[in-house]
């Protein structure tokens, strides 16, 4: 006499909705994380929507699961790792049943959507590898905001004229565009140019220099200014780094020069980058050896 399983309690109303809603969650999740990236990428919205993504999948599993599986605590003897012909018709039974928990209609599509959706979007970081896509991680490193034409601007945005930078005082600049930038920050200031013991790095508009304003040895900004001297100090490790000299450092563990970047005046009146800095800016440990 063959054995049959107990039919099934009937499912609350509304679970399998609920399930396949789920699952469309997650997959609007998972198009909205590929759409993100592929507009420009903030990592904001990018992590939100495989936050989406993934707890709809959990919550649609989750559900199916503990609604409409049957649950019990069963025990059963190993008999063996092949399962007796019984079995095995009773498994049949189980999974091609009209009421059977994973024949429900829409359950299968609404998963297989999600999965596809995760998977398709999973795709669109390795553009990020391909070489005429992207720049690559060693050249993004060597490059920053600054190009020819680009004006000098405040944190505020603010562009300046060569005579908003008085003599002996250090003034923030930044590429006008790309303010947050952070490996952009740079710093003008007015020197006599009959003190220079070395050509500035980038040149100088009658004693107006620009340098980078990360310390070379790890990245801190260069902004004490001591004033007559010509020197920056970094007040992090205490590098200092002559102006009068091309910018090199004179003490503490700073091993590089800062990198200068070379300005004209424009048209318009306005200070203008003439190309990017002279050097990759901020910390060199990546280029070592």
């Amino acid at each position: 006499m063959s054995r049959r399983r107990p039919p099934l309690p009937p499912a609350p109303p509304g679970v399998s909705r609920r399930i396949v809603l789920s699952f469309l969650v997650s997959a609007a999740g998972a198009v909205g994380f590929a759409v993100t990236y592929g507009l420009g990428g903030n990592t904001r919205w990018e992590g939100v929507c495989l936050a989406v993504a993934f707890a709809g999948l959990a919550t649609g599993l989750a559900t199916w699961g503990r609604r409409l599986v049957p649950a019990g605590g069963y025990v059963e003897e190993h008999e063996g790792f092949t399962p007796p012909p019984v079995e095995q018709a009773l498994t049949a039974e189980e999974l091609t049943a009209p009421d059977s928990p994973i024949r429900r209609r829409g359950l299968l599509g609404a998963l297989a959507l999600a999965l596809s959706a995760l998977g398709v979007a999973a795709l669109f970081p390795l553009r990020s590898l391909l070489p005429w896509d992207r720049p690559r991680p060693d050249e993004a490193l060597k490059t920053t905001p600054w190009r020819p034409g680009i004006r000098l601007v405040t944190a505020e945005g603010r562009p300046l004229r060569p005579e908003d930078v008085p003599e002996e005082t250090v003034v923030g600049v930044f590429p006008e565009g790309a303010v947050d930038a952070g490996d952009a920050p740079a710093f003008a200031v007015r020197l006599r140019p009959e003190r220079f013991t070395r050509p500035p790095a980038g040149g100088h508009l009658d004693g107006l220099v620009v340098y980078s304003l990360l310390c070379t040895h790890a990245g801190c900004p260069v902004r004490l200014y001591l004033h007559g001297t010509g020197r920056v100090l970094c007040p992090c490790h205490q590098s200092s780094f002559d102006l009068f000299a091309g910018a090199r450092p004179v003490a503490g563990p700073a091993a590089r020069p800062l990198p200068g970047l070379p300005v004209e005046v424009g048209p318009d009146g306005f200070l203008r980058a003439r190309g990017d800095f002279t050097a990759p800016p901020g910390a060199g440990f990546w280029s070592w050896p």
